[in-house]
């Protein structure tokens, strides 16, 4: 039976870079949905405009 790899440090670093992208990723995609979810609050919570008087052409 063959033993188990040990990753060496190249292999560690590049795997704790990638782990950090994606937790940055991931907290950039939480915070979108945050602010498209304050934006659609804040427009639910705003009158319902009144809708614009047709102009008459002479």
């Amino acid at each position: 039976m063959s033993e188990p790899k040990n990753p060496t440090k190249a292999e560690l670093a590049a795997a704790a870079r990638a782990r950090a992208k994606a937790a940055r990723e991931a907290e950039a995609l939480r915070a979108n949905l945050h602010r498209r979810k304050a934006q659609a609050r804040a427009e639910a919570a705003k009158p319902a405009q009144m809708a614009e008087e047709p102009t008459k052409c002479p």
